[in-house]
Parts: structure tokens; C-alpha cells; sequence
């Protein structure tokens, strides 16, 4: 069966996707991946199909760092991202979509064949925690919970409503009404796969049976060779602490860099430095820090590390929850808080630091506290066992090949 995954994102929002392709391309299947552009090649060096839809993505990241509506920036580029999907699926005869492939359930609804919303979220209503977006460390109750999904669903939709329905009239499909196309989707059951461990985060017990925590989605990159120079570092003296936000940017690189510096000074530890899309400057840097720019695997290098200081991106949560070290969260904003708050209530990491409010002391202070608590070291390569021994892949292809009916 021909299968488009629709995966819109960052590069760690697409490597989930791909690692579901191949399971599902394993199990027989062909597989195309619809991306942006800059992802094509990453794409294509695991045999997978690939599809450009969309502009680039980092003018949504930058949006982040500059405390700009990203989602405006969005639907400001929403009618290209619609036609674009509409192209690449012609001819698929199932549909997999992420959380903010919006285009993926009407495209099936026009075509007719399956679809499948795929979250590395958790963004199906319940009463058992906020919305992603809504994290507070206070609890506010089922009632509250609930009603962050209902708000956050309402304020998307109204924001894309009318270029979605003027889109649905040019396809020939009925209007969706002003209470929005959430509703209906819950209504046509659409099978809802997260692709987060359960020991993360337990499906929730107000959830339907169409909606399914699968275990993550881990690529494996079996041809990878890590560069020699890392390896020597890695193997030079005591294990080295990660430090780096993924694909987001920093206004004030420089200072960024100063305060990290400093505070792996005072705390006399070695730290591996990532510098991504302009975020963080590797410029004169000490002999007890490495700095890399490229895509090193998360698989090989966090477990190699003593803690891993990152953004609390999903996809980088899942990498270094999986690898059993502790994590330091440096969040920049949407789900960022939320697996920040996930990972201090797991015990597996200290309480996330917003990076607006990051300082030097609370920098040092969290470096000692990863450092120094022996029970949290232990509660993180405890949950790093039990999440190497699922199967997310597995789980998840076994879940649509029963509707599938293969």
C-alpha cells in the first residue's frame, strides 16, 4: 500500500516519522515523506520517498527566539502548505499526518482512504493534565485541564477556519462549522497514535480506544560513524556534559555562550557544545569543551554523557530520557515547558529553567544538582531501561495495519 506521512517541523519533529516509515516500509509498504525542503536529503539517505511542501522552516524558529507569533507565521503560509500536500498525495492510498499537518484529514476525506493523526504530543482532550501549551506547575484540576484542549482547539481553528473551508469549496467538500473540525474528528473516530512512552506519560483513562500511546518512535542510524576527534574528547577525562537547544535560535548567542562557559568553570566540568542555525557561538573555547556543529546522533552521543542541558524539545526529551542520563531544561517556549515539568516530576532532571530567566547561578546550581543527586541519576537510567526495551515502531505499525486490515 502506498503511504504518505505528512511531517511538518523542525528536524526533530520529522526524524519520529521517518523512523514510523521505514517500520512501515519493512512491513511492506511504499512510503513517502512530505517535508520542507531542507529535509529532503535526510530523508532520502534512509531509502524513504520524499515530497517538498511548505516554505523553510526556520523563519518559524527564529519567530520563537523573538518572542513572534509563530502560528500567525504559519497561517500566513498555510494556503501554500495546503496546495503543496494536496500534490504530493495524489495517488496515496493511506495518509499519516503530525500536529500541525492540518491538510492531511481533508486530503483523506477528499480522496477517501484512511487516515491516521500521528502526535509527538499529547493533544487528545483529557482531564488528567493541560494542554501542551498550557503547562503550569500549579494544578488546577480535571475541569481546568480539560478546557485548555477546548480553548487551544477554538483559538487554531478560527485562526485557519475560513482558508481551510475556502480551500474545502475548491475541493468539492462541505463546509466545517464554526465549532471547528476538532470535534469531528473525534466524531469519525480518526485513530490517534502518540508516539511517546507510557512510562512517560500513562494514557490518560478519559481517553478513547481509538487513541494510543505507542512508545516512541526511535531512528536508528546504522551507518553512522561518530568523527575521531569526538571520540578522543569523549575518552580524553570524565564524561562530558551536553549542552545544546536543537533548533532553536538565541538572540544574544554570545552571552549565552559566556554564561555557559562560566558556569562549567566554576562547576569544573567538560561540556560537548552544539551550535545549530545560529544559536549558540563557538568561538574560543576552552580545552574542556568540544564544540560540534553537525547532526551527531542523540543515540550515540547522550549516553556518553554525564547530563544533557537542551530545550525540552519532544523529540530531544525523548533522546536523552532513553539514554538514562539526567536532563537541565532550558525551555524557549510552546510544548517546551511541558516536558521540562515532565522530566522534574519523573525525577529524572531539575525543574526547568525558562532560558529568558537563565543566570549564571541558577546554571551552576542546576550542573551541581544533575551532578550531585544519586537518586535522580538512578531514577533516569532506570527509565532509560525501560524505555530501550520497547518498541514504538512495532507497536505503532501493528496499530495501522489493523485498520488496515493487513
Amino acid at each position: 500500500m502506498e503511504i504518505t506521512i505528512l511531517a511538518i517541523g523542525s528536524r526533530g519533529d520529522v526524524q519520529p516519522y521517518v523512523a514510523l516509515g521505514l517500520g512501515l516500509q519493512a512491513a511492506g509498504h511504499q512510503i513517502q515523506i512530505a517535508s520542507y525542503a531542507r529535509f529532503a536529503d535526510f530523508v532520502r539517505s534512509h531509502g524513504l520517498n520524499f515530497a517538498a511542501v511548505g516554505t523553510n522552516p526556520q523563519q518559524y524558529i527564529q519567530a520563537l527566539a523573538k518572542n513572534v507569533d509563530y502560528w500567525q507565521i504559519f497561517c500566513d503560509n498555510l494556503e501554500q502548505l495546503l496546495e503543496d500536500c494536496w500534490s504530493c498525495c495524489q495517488g496515496t492510498e493511506a495518509i499519516i499526518y503530525s500536529q500541525v499537518a492540518l491538510p492531511g484529514y481533508h486530503i483523506a476525506e477528499k480522496l477517501q482512504v484512511p487516515c491516521f493523526a500521528a502526535f509527538t504530543n499529547p493533544l487528545t482532550r483529557t482531564r488528567a493534565f493541560p494542554h501542551p501549551l498550557y503547562t503550569t506547575p500549579i494544578n488546577f484540576g480535571g475541569t481546568y485541564n480539560w478546557l485548555t484542549y477546548v480553548v487551544h482547539e477554538q483559538l487554531r481553528w478560527q485562526s485557519v477556519r475560513k482558508k481551510i473551508n475556502r480551500w474545502r469549496q475548491d475541493l468539492n467538500l462541505p463546509l466545517i462549522p464554526f465549532t471547528g473540525f476538532y470535534s469531528q474528528l473525534q466524531q469519525r473516530q480518526i485513530p490517534i497514535l502518540h508516539c511517546f512512552s507510557p512510562t512517560v506519560i500513562p494514557k490518560p483513562k478519559d481517553w478513547s480506544d481509538g487513541a494510543y500511546v505507542t512508545g516512541y518512535w526511535f531512528l536508528k542510524e546504522f551507518q553512522w560513524q561518530p568523527p575521531a576527534d569526538l571520540v578522543d574528547f569523549i575518552q580524553s577525562g570524565t564524561p562530558p556534559i551536553y549542552i545544546g537547544f536543537g533548533s532553536m535560535s538565541e538572540r544574544n548567542p554570545e552571552t549565552v555562550t559566556s554564561l555557559v562557559l562560566d558556569a562549567l568553570m566554576q562547576t569544573k566540568q567538560r561540556g560537548i557544545l552544539l551550535s545549530n542555525w545560529g544559536g549558540l557561538q563557538n568561538v574560543s573555547l576552552p580545552d574542556n569543551v568540544f564544540p560540534i556543529t553537525g547532526n551527531i546522533p542523540h543515540d550515540w552521543l547522550f549516553p556518553l554523557c554525564r547530563a544533557v542541558v537542551h530545550h525540552g524539545g519532544a523529540g530531544t526529551t525523548a533522546a536523552a530520557l532513553r539514554a538514562g542520563v539526567p536532563s537541565i531544561v532550558i525551555p524557549f517556549g510552546v510544548d517546551q515547558p511541558f516536558w521540562g515539568q515532565r522530566v522534574a516530576d519523573l525525577g529524572v532532571g531539575t525543574l526547568p529553567i525558562s532560558q529568558k530567566e537563565l543566570t549564571r547561578d541558577q546554571f551552576v546550581a542546576a550542573i551541581q544538582n544533575v551532578i550531585c543527586n544519586k537518586n535522580m541519576r538512578v531514577t533516569a537510567r532506570a527509565l532509560g531501561d525501560r524505555i530501550r526495551a520497547e518498541d514504538g515502531v512495532k507497536r505503532a505499525v501493528e496499530i495501522i495495519q489493523s485498520y488496515l486490515h493487513f
